[in-house]
């Protein structure tokens, strides 16, 4: 580890966690220059949503680089972008209805789509205030890092992070407090000290935040409020999109049409940089070059996320196959929460994005670095750190996801015991 400490910036994380060099990657595993063999339950942070090179995929862009295919092109026109897009909108667009929308590529990172989105919804409505939830995460960018929530992120600024007006997500003083008809009174009200708001950003399911999740109808309601004062729907689909929820969009099925959505982590399918953002034709008011990337050219994601589409998404088989895994990750967790800790565990999340909240974040983190002792890499969210977070890939196996769940049983007891021991001691 001597060269990384040596020359890489103390800002490095995951790599704290988890201290091993990494060599290679096939399906769900990673594997160390040891020999050692892990299974991948943080996959990119949901990047990876089909593995690690992934045989299709990967032969897709083997044989485009052979080709001498364009890796680096800003935004003109090349023919890997014309079958991404051809693509995108015959499997993904269409068959959800939602053919009104156009795409605009932003830089590499899931962060510069956000920044797009508020900017765009700024131009378009006039206004400069936005409406974000508590336990949101956006991004660490100065804009969208002033609508994340999250307190150790956003000391790092270093300036006021102002022009947004944080609102309480669904359920966040529990089941019994209407939270839409909180917002909707500040709103209403001239002196609430809430300036109408250009556009409310919103995760369907929070990934960063705790693997809290909105109703469709908390949803529906969000939606008729937006329209009702004249606001921009965003729903940020970063990281629960792209199949994580059991659908391509983690919206489908409430009956909601957002403004702009913002995708990017596995939609090139193969952990390439590439992100969206998706707008309704009629919000298309930007003038040429007036929001440019250099990176927004990334022919080999193109490449992959064409070759992911046309092999997930070509029919309903694999959605399908992520919703039957659910079931049985759903099953496992909910065993490992009666039998270890009835009164202090429980799953949060939905589809593929699940896992246990614990007591505290120093659980929690017991957890994670006890599995990987075993063999399962997996991190932590949450305000306080304290939800052990699944989000393994979505082609694991049955077999694959049940040696996990042993790993992740095994590491909860051993844990618990040890607090329950020290407790009694």
């Amino acid at each position: 580890m001597k060269i990384f400490e040596e020359n890489e910036s103390t800002v490095r994380s995951y790599c704290r966690s988890f201290p091993a060099v990494f060599q290679e990657a096939r399906g769900v595993e990673l594997i160390a220059t040891d020999g050692q063999r892990y299974i991948d339950f943080l996959a990119g942070a949901g990047t990876l949503n089909y593995g690690h090179n992934h045989p299709f995929l990967k032969q897709a862009l083997l044989e485009y680089i052979e080709q001498d295919g364009i890796t680096h092109s800003l935004d003109l026109y090349t023919n890997a972008k014309e079958a991404f897009l051809e693509t995108f909108n015959r499997f993904i667009l269409k068959p959800r209805g939602m053919e009104d929308y156009l795409m605009q590529f932003t830089g590499p990172t899931g962060a510069n789509a956000v920044e797009a989105a508020l900017k765009l919804a700024r131009k378009v409505t006039g206004r400069s205030n936005v409406l974000s939830f508590t336990n949101g995460f956006h991004g660490c960018s100065v804009g969208a890092l002033s609508a994340t929530g999250n307190q150790h992120h956003r000391g790092g600024a270093g300036i006021p992070l102002s022009h947004v007006s944080r609102m309480p997500y669904a359920n966040y003083f529990g089941e019994q407090v209407n939270t839409i008809a909180m917002m909707e009174k500040l709103l209403d009200d001239p002196s609430s000290g809430i300036d109408k708001p250009a556009a409310a950003i919103v995760e369907v399911v929070q990934g960063e935040g705790g693997l809290n999740t909105a109703s469709a109808e908390w949803m529906r309601k969000l939606e008729n409020l937006c329209k009702k004062n004249g606001m921009l729907l965003i729903v940020d689909d970063i990281q629960a999109g792209c199949g994580r929820t059991g659908h391509f969009f983690s919206f489908e099925e409430m009956g909601i049409r957002p403004d702009i959505i913002t995708l990017s982590k596995s939609l090139s399918g193969y952990g390439l940089p590439l992100a969206v953002v998706l707008m309704k034709k009629e919000l298309d008011q930007w003038k040429a070059g007036e929001h440019n990337g250099t990176f927004r050219g990334n022919n080999h994601a193109f490449v992959t996320a064409t070759a992911s589409i046309e092999h997930f998404w070509s029919d309903d088989s694999f959605a399908r196959s992520v919703r039957a895994k659910s079931r049985l990750l759903t099953e496992r967790l909910n065993r490992i929460a009666l039998r270890h800790g009835p009164h202090s565990l429980r799953v949060k999340g939905r589809g593929m994005m699940l896992g246990i909240a614990c007591p505290d974040g120093e659980i929690a983190e017991e957890v994670c670095r006890e599995a990987f002792r075993k063999g399962l890499i997996m991190e932590t969210c949450g305000s306080n750190a304290e939800i052990v977070k699944c989000l393994c890939p979505l082609t694991i196996t049955k077999d694959q996801l049940n040696t996990a769940m042993d790993i992740l049983e095994e590491s909860f007891a051993e844990v618990l015991n040890k607090h329950i021991s020290t407790r009694s001691s």
